[in-house]
């Protein structure tokens, strides 16, 4: 008996020891193929940027074109601003009136396009700041660090938006809101890997591919559409049941 238990647990050992074995071998070969598969994945990561620096060089002169015919619509990037779900939270009163001088807007990528891209915005001469061009510049770092610089406003005697907040006596904000060009005074920082600046991103992705889908006020018309689908479904809804109460009722005349 003594040696048939001390063949089980050998044979046992044995068996453990394959297990383990077989195991090491599968992860080794998984990671094999792991690391395959990232080869690919970075050459066509590097595909698709090499696709995309192309197409930027063939989207370049049509921004200029677009931005020529914008020039000639009265307060259209105000317009698309405040039509904008988010970004028509960011303009007080003041920087309403601001905007009024603002001749076109400009994203532009890096070269490379992955190591960042800026933000551009031409105004006319106006009574409120010296500048032409406010410009605000984003470059990503190989390990994935943020940092931002950019032009702050040189603004005239007394028409400093960005010292404290304006009064804003509509309901649409809240009683106080800072001024929208605050943002270009936060330059010369970085962000943690991973944070992005919310502003230039809704601009950079949303914004300008199209803006005058928000200048004609149909950014929200997916929303608006399945706004309507509950509405209509939240009256049949109601008026079921009010249909049913009637045939209750009519149902009950007759014993009466």
């Amino acid at each position: 008996m003594a040696d048939r238990s001390k063949r089980a647990k050998l044979d046992e050992g044995d068996a453990s020891d394959q297990l383990d074995t077989d195991l090491v071998n599968s992860v080794h070969r998984l990671q094999e193929v792991q690391d395959e598969l990232e080869k690919v994945n970075e050459e066509a990561s590097e595909r698709v940027l090499e696709v995309e620096q192309k197409y930027n060089e063939v989207r370049r002169p049509i921004y200029s074109k677009r931005n020529e015919i914008i020039q000639g619509i009265p307060d259209f990037w105000l317009t698309a601003f405040l039509c904008h779900p988010a970004l028509c939270e960011l303009l007080n009163d003041e920087d309403q009136q601001v905007f009024k001088y603002l001749e076109f807007l400009d994203v532009e990528d890096f070269k490379d396009v992955k190591s960042g891209y800026s933000i551009i915005f031409m105004f006319r001469s106006n009574p409120y700041f010296e500048d032409k061009q406010l410009v605000k510049v984003y470059r990503f770092s190989d390990d994935g660090t943020l940092s931002v610089t950019g032009t702050q406003p040189r603004w005239k005697d007394g028409m400093n938006l960005t010292n404290g907040v304006i009064k804003n006596p509509t309901n649409k904000w809240p009683p106080t809101v800072e001024s929208f060009f605050k943002w270009f005074t936060e330059t010369d920082k970085d962000f943690s890997i991973g944070v992005q600046d919310e502003i230039a991103e809704i601009i950079k992705e949303d914004l300008w591919p199209n803006p005058l889908k928000y200048f004609n006020n149909e950014g929200d018309d997916d929303e608006d559409d399945e706004s309507d689908d509950e509405d209509e479904e939240d009256y049949e809804q109601v008026n079921g049941d009010d249909d049913d109460g009637e045939e209750e009722s009519d149902e009950e005349d007759p014993d009466e």
